[in-house]
């Protein structure tokens, strides 16, 4: 009779709301160093006045601790913070329970 949770789908959507800000979860594509970071929306988000179909974009770089890899995460959002594009660079996009193993 219980019901398990269903897997949450990072291919459609790897960004969690958390009030003020969006989370987003990934890890180092050459060493493995998983990243967790929290991006204000009003601050790291910002509102994208040029080409594109979003209403606000991000652009941020992270360079972790255990090698100097640039991991790159690009993405518009809509007036609600759903993104409508997204893409990373130097790394891959993890779950929230892949984050926790």
């Amino acid at each position: 009779m219980f019901f398990k949770k269903k897997p949450r789908d990072i291919g459609k959507n790897p960004f969690y709301d958390s009030g003020n800000t969006v989370v987003v979860h990934f890890e180092c594509s050459k060493c493995g160093e998983k990243f967790r970071s929290h991006l204000r929306k009003y601050y790291d988000v910002s509102v994208n006045y040029g080409k594109g179909k979003g209403v606000y974009r991000l652009d941020k770089e992270f360079i972790g601790s255990k090698c100097q890899n640039k991991i790159q995460i690009i993405a518009e959002f809509n007036r609600a913070f759903r993104p409508l594009s997204f893409e990373i660079i130097g790394g891959r996009f993890l779950s929230k329970e892949e984050y926790e193993e």
